[in-house]
């Protein structure tokens, strides 16, 4: 299962492999801030606060636009974080920089 946490709503939704977080929280209506989906406004920035080994690998365009500490906090782009796994729960809150 996916938790996402967006500003005002929480959806529990099945995981599809191959998504990334903001394809599962656009299409479950959470309000979940974005702009590009491409990883350079950064608006879909989250906190993984559960699961990251369930989500491929850190990609270019998030070691282009964030910080290496945001990675070792827990931070990736929604846009970015593809899910690879459904057998752990992933949990993840909308945390963009303003």
């Amino acid at each position: 299962m996916i938790e996402l946490k967006g500003r005002t709503r929480t959806a529990v939704v099945e995981p599809e492999i191959g998504a990334t977080l903001l394809k599962h929280a656009l299409k479950a209506k959470v309000d979940w801030s974005s702009n590009c989906t491409r990883g350079t406004c950064a608006r879909c920035r989250c906190l993984i606060e559960e699961g990251a080994a369930a989500l491929e690998g850190i990609t270019d365009a998030e070691w282009d636009r964030m910080e290496p500490e945001e990675f070792e906090d827990g931070y990736r782009l929604a846009c970015q974080a593809v899910v690879k796994s459904a057998d752990i729960l992933v949990k993840a809150v909308n945390k963009p920089y303003f």
